[in-house]
């Protein structure tokens, strides 16, 4: 089973709110947050750093978002601050933008009626693995039905560390509504702790955990209401789509985008006024302070037959850092 969040995640719909990077369950092992989100107050729309409403609403219209999903560090640690950005997505998009939220923490009815006034649609669980297996009975089990009786969607969102039978119990019994499992992966901010836990990248993968998938599969992957979510899907699908829907809104006439979701241009340090003399249509190049960007075939033909000394070829991501992915000097 998919829900409607990965539905919109896996076309690449769903901006990534990041509201706050800090967390009580900091004894987390697996925790992948990097150090620039890892204990910070700033706040996150993709990539781009929050410094007001409108920055939150030009991220969202830049990559054509269907939907947003809510995270941290806690996100329900700063509750106003949670709130107010779901209230702000809903109302410039209205109520098709759907939002989901990770926690790990309960929360209390409180919390929930507030986050279901604001209009959240979906609540992800992830309960602290020192927990799993011993849940029923306690705070964990109550607030799923808590957060339905507010109105919200209750689900679990677990990484896949080790199967867990619990987490289908809580489905049979009808308390959560689904329930993803990540494949366990390392990253920059929990490579040195992983390592010191005994766990192994897989050979010829970037990011999963050798051995984290198979028993997790044969314990919970024919349930029904369990998505096993794969992090070459996360890559190659949720994060290369993205970057697609980004590509084509800010692309210039001259941009190619690649099946990766990136940006192909040339880039000269001819002078403007060449490219004038050359008769290159205004829609095929544009002027910078120090440089002129230009369509890469154009700039290699140029190069080719000598109208300009040299230049280069770049590929660079659409977000708001803009990375360059690769440079081809042309001479």
């Amino acid at each position: 089973m998919i829900s409607k969040g990965c539905e919109q995640c896996a076309k690449g719909g769903k901006m990534v709110m990041f509201v706050y990077g800090y967390c009580d369950q900091r004894d987390c092992f697996y925790c992948p947050l990097g150090e620039n989100r890892k204990n910070v107050e700033q706040v996150y729309a993709n990539e781009r750093p929050v410094e007001s409403d409108e920055d939150v609403i030009a991220e969202a219209k830049k990559m054509d978002a269907l939907g947003s999903s809510i995270t941290g560090g806690e996100p329900q640690e700063v509750l106003e601050r949670t709130c107010h950005y779901i209230e702000l997505l809903k109302d410039e998009f209205g109520e098709d933008h759907h939002i989901h939220l990770y926690t790990g923490i309960p929360g209390g009815r409180e919390n929930m009626r507030r986050l279901a006034e604001a209009g959240l649609d979906e609540i992800r669980f992830h309960p602290p693995l020192e927990l799993w297996g011993d849940m029923h009975g306690t705070e964990w089990e109550e607030i799923l039905y808590i957060a339905r009786e507010e109105g919200l969607t209750p689900a679990f969102e677990i990484p896949g560390i080790r199967p867990e039978p619990e987490f289908l119990e809580f489905l049979d019994e009808g308390a959560a509504e689904f329930c993803n499992v990540n494949e366990f992966e390392m990253s920059d901010g929990n490579y040195r702790r992983m390592q010191e836990e005994g766990f192994e990248r897989k050979e010829g993968h970037m990011s999963a955990v050798e051995d984290s998938r198979g028993d997790i599969l044969d314990v919970m992957g024919d349930h029904e209401k369990v998505y096993f979510c794969t992090s070459v899907f996360k890559d190659a699908a949720q994060h290369r789509r993205r970057l697609k829907r980004m590509a084509r809104n800010v692309r210039r006439e001259f941009d190619d985008v690649t099946d990766d979701g990136t940006l192909v241009y040339g880039k000269s340090y001819a002078e403007p006024e060449r490219f004038e003399e050359l008769g290159v249509p205004e829609e095929y190049y544009t002027v910078k302070s120090d440089h002129v960007e230009v369509a890469w075939w154009l700039l290699e033909e140029m190069v080719e037959d000598g109208d300009v000394d040299d230049g280069e070829i770049v590929e660079q991501y659409p977000n708001y850092d803009g990375t360059v992915v690769e440079r081809t000097p042309l001479a």
